[in-house]
């Protein structure tokens, strides 16, 4: 980026993974690392920023709804 460039902006910034390196499924195939689904995680990598800003709702939900039960 030159320095005549204008400054990315958080819709032009790439979404970085949620993934923490703790790997494991429930038996609803979710991460309990990051709260992502099994197709969540499976489609990061195509997906655009717009996509990975709703899977990152969707895992913030889930992380919620776990302690909010007391999981």
């Amino acid at each position: 980026m030159g320095s005549s460039d204008p400054p990315m902006n958080d819709i032009e910034r790439p979404v970085e993974s949620p993934c923490v390196g703790n790997c494991c499924l429930d038996d609803s195939l979710t991460c309990l690392g990051c709260f992502r689904s099994l197709e969540e995680i499976k489609e990061w990598g195509l997906v655009d920023n717009q996509r990975r800003r709703v899977i990152l709702q969707n895992a913030n939900q889930r992380k919620q709804g776990i302690f909010t039960e007391g999981g």
